[in-house]
């Protein structure tokens, strides 16, 4: 009988826990440990409305703290989870505490992955990940204020676009050749690109940072061609890594991210984790994924309360990411994976259109930028498999569901 159960964690994936855990009928101990001393919130804002103190911070919050204490939810903020001993199922806190465990759930998230060239260190090098990261950014996007960004990513993109908004100059380092190059198709980098620059904000391509310079903070960024970038403020946005390292300390199989079975299950039959920290695997594509997606934390996390309680439950739904910069909406469902043939429906000059990938004929992914319909249809045809015709997808007067 599953008397108790501990959630490490405070995101996405470990508040939906224990909303799902609690409709669902536990009645037993549950605990949230969070190394945050906020109460759980989204994390989604803190790039964009948050950022520019145009939502308040009450609004981030999932829940206030009477539904806690309604629910007799134990959390336990500010405090780190130090140390996992599976073999006599407990975990320790960093204030010295030990918590004892039915079922564990790992909700870890991800960490920024830092940059490391010289200077690094400066005072005005910026991450945007938790709450704690917006105050300091947020004095700092002054009007007029230089803010370098490095990474023309989602983060470093809706970080630029916010910062632009509240009159900073600013510029993207990116070292690709195009920005989102790992996650989106040519024509919508190149979309965006124009856009960037419609709005100010000078993009530049192929260079690789090399430096931070300053006497006391940072003043410049460096690149390998020896071009120097002006800066008040440098903000990085290179990407996320899993956060496994309480997983591995643990005994726990983890290879990019904690490795779960379809019932979000890790190599230890009492713990379970969900989440951006978990690499899990994707029936409807095949393949293991490691996904940062508030929506795959959502239901991950679901996913593995229920199994939790003893209700086999798979998780394998079809992903989908958002991303809000300046007034255009991307929304992406499915994975690109394995893909043979790109279809362009519209014209992206008129500033709606969507990307379809297929294999063969059957439907992987589509990219909406603008353009929520085709999104909505995608999830269902994606998800069913669907067979499309190419030269239907291509007619942006045929609506995407009769594109078959």
């Amino acid at each position: 009988m599953v008397s108790s159960i501990v959630i490490v964690g405070g995101g996405q994936a470990g508040a939906q826990a224990v909303d799902t855990l609690r409709r669902e009928g536990f009645t037993g101990r549950l605990v949230l440990v969070c190394d945050e001393p906020e109460l759980p919130y989204q994390r989604p804002p803190l790039s964009k409305k948050f950022l520019s103190a145009e939502l308040a911070a009450d609004r981030l919050l999932f829940r206030h703290r009477t539904f806690y204490e309604e629910h007799r939810v134990e959390l336990m903020l500010g405090v780190r989870a130090v140390r996992l001993d599976t073999s006599q199922r407990r975990v320790r806190l960093s204030d010295g505490e030990t918590l004892t465990y039915d079922r564990l759930l790992l909700c870890l998230g991800a960490v920024s992955r830092r940059i490391t060239c010289p200077g690094a260190d400066l005072v005005g090098v910026h991450y945007l990940r938790n709450l704690a990261d917006v105050a300091p950014l947020r004095a700092a996007f002054k009007p007029g204020a230089r803010a370098v960004v490095i990474g023309g990513g989602y983060i470093g993109l809706e970080t630029a676009a916010t910062a632009r908004k509240m009159g900073c100059e600013v510029t993207v380092l990116e070292m690709a050749d195009r920005i989102m190059n790992r996650v989106v198709a040519p024509c919508v980098s190149q979309y965006y690109a124009q856009e960037h620059l419609a709005h100010g904000i000078d993009l530049k391509c192929g260079v690789q940072v090399v430096g931070v310079e300053g006497r006391h903070r940072a003043e410049h960024v460096v690149c390998a061609d020896g071009a120097r970038y002006p800066a008040d403020v440098v903000i990085v946005g290179v990407g996320a890594i899993a956060n496994t390292e309480l997983a591995e300390n643990g005994g726990l199989r983890c290879d990019n991210g904690i490795l779960v079975d379809e019932y979000c299950r890790t190599s230890d039959p009492d713990v379970y984790a969900a989440g951006d920290c978990t690499n899990h695997p994707s029936l409807r594509f095949g393949r293991r994924v490691r996904l940062e997606s508030v929506d795959n934390a959502f239901e991950q996390s679901k996913s593995a309360a229920l199994n939790m309680l003893g209700r086999a439950t798979v998780h394998d739904r079809v992903p989908w990411f958002w991303s809000d910069q300046f007034d255009n909406k991307m929304l992406i469902v499915g994975l690109t994976y394995d893909h043979d043939t790109q279809v362009v429906r519209g014209d992206p000059a008129a500033r709606s259109f969507s990307v379809c990938y297929l294999k063969g004929r059957e439907l992987l992914a589509v990219e909406a930028i603008n353009h929520p319909k085709d999104y909505m249809a995608a999830r269902k045809l994606i998800a069913d498999r669907a067979l499309m015709d190419p030269a239907k997808l291509a007619d942006l007067n045929i609506a995407l569901k009769e594109a078959i």
